[in-house]
């Protein structure tokens, strides 16, 4: 006697939410993300200023072309993409660096001129500068430059005038909103996903993570030297998996180089953030490139022709 097994609506609604769930798997682990590198060199960081005068930068020995090699070799080893938002005074003083870029397939983006922060610049001296890195990336790379990224993410509540400059210049997207609470930039009430910040311009901030009822950082920088890796894979995940959205991340080139001189006489908190985990940066890109699939910023958010 065989006995005859009747599924029950439990069942039903139990194998139903499998499905989903699978389905969620399956589309997060087939999302294209955007990895982007901030182009500067370590003695740039604004968090430096108070200590490194600007008038000082070229007597200093740059590090940013060693390091840009090192990175472009590792999106190589695991066939990744990625965008390049890139100073104008790096790109006018080491040229290579900018041909390299695009000529591995990348995407060549704008970091502004001198790295100078957009709340510190008055409109006409903020369009000056994105003009004029836009113009010398463009004639580098032979090729468009469509996006921006204010450095630290500098751009906020007081100071919103600078997405219509952003458009006049040309620019088709930024990345320069952060929807976080931090001492240095933030605007956490803004979308955490992209979103037209106005008519022909598209703003894609960093990717966060929505806990407790607040916004917090996911998307690189000097939080993914601070944390374990293994809760930033997390937070990157529940974003495809959860949110099904494409994460947003960003690093510098100075974080692939523990051995870049150290800067005398800084704050404790500068000194921490700067340094934390340099040594370790390397191999966590490398182990970030393995878990998850990256490309270019206009290709995963302007659905450019891949």
């Amino acid at each position: 006697m065989y006995t005859h097994l009747v599924s029950t609506p439990a069942d039903e609604r139990f194998r139903d939410s499998q499905s989903r769930q699978d389905a969620l798997r399956t589309h997060a682990d087939q999302t294209v993300n955007a990895l982007t590198i901030d182009v500067e060199d370590y003695f740039q960081v604004s968090a430096f200023a108070p200590y490194i005068a600007r008038n000082e930068w070229d007597s200093i020995p740059c590090r940013a072309e060693a390091n840009v090699e090192r990175i472009l070799a590792l999106l190589d080893q695991h066939s990744a993409k990625a965008t390049f938002f890139t100073l104008g005074w790096i790109a006018e003083r080491h040229p290579s660096i900018v041909r390299e870029i695009v000529a591995r397939g990348h995407e060549l983006a704008s970091h502004g001129y001198g790295h100078q922060r957009a709340s510190d610049q008055s409109r006409a001296e903020f369009m000056e500068d994105i003009v004029r890195a836009k113009g010398l990336l463009e004639d580098i790379g032979g090729v468009a430059v469509t996006g921006y990224r204010a450095p630290s993410f500098s751009i906020n509540q007081d100071n919103l005038w600078a997405l219509d400059c952003i458009r006049d210049a040309g620019y088709r997207y930024s990345s320069s909103i952060y929807p976080v609470r931090h001492d240095h930039y933030g605007m956490p009430d803004a979308p955490r996903f992209a979103y037209a910040a106005l008519p022909d311009l598209i703003e894609v901030p960093p990717t966060t993570v929505d806990l407790f009822n607040r916004n917090w950082p996911a998307g690189g920088g000097g939080y993914f030297r601070l944390l374990p890796y293994a809760l930033s894979r997390w937070l990157l995940q529940r974003v495809n998996r959860v949110d099904g959205e494409s994460c947003m991340f960003y690093f510098h080139p100075w974080e692939i180089d523990p051995a870049q001189p150290r800067v005398p006489g800084i704050d404790a908190r500068t000194r921490f953030r700067h340094y934390v985990n340099l040594d370790r940066m390397q191999s966590r890109l490398a182990r970030l490139l393995q878990d998850f699939r990256w490309g270019r910023v206009d290709q995963v958010f302007l659905h450019e022709a891949r």
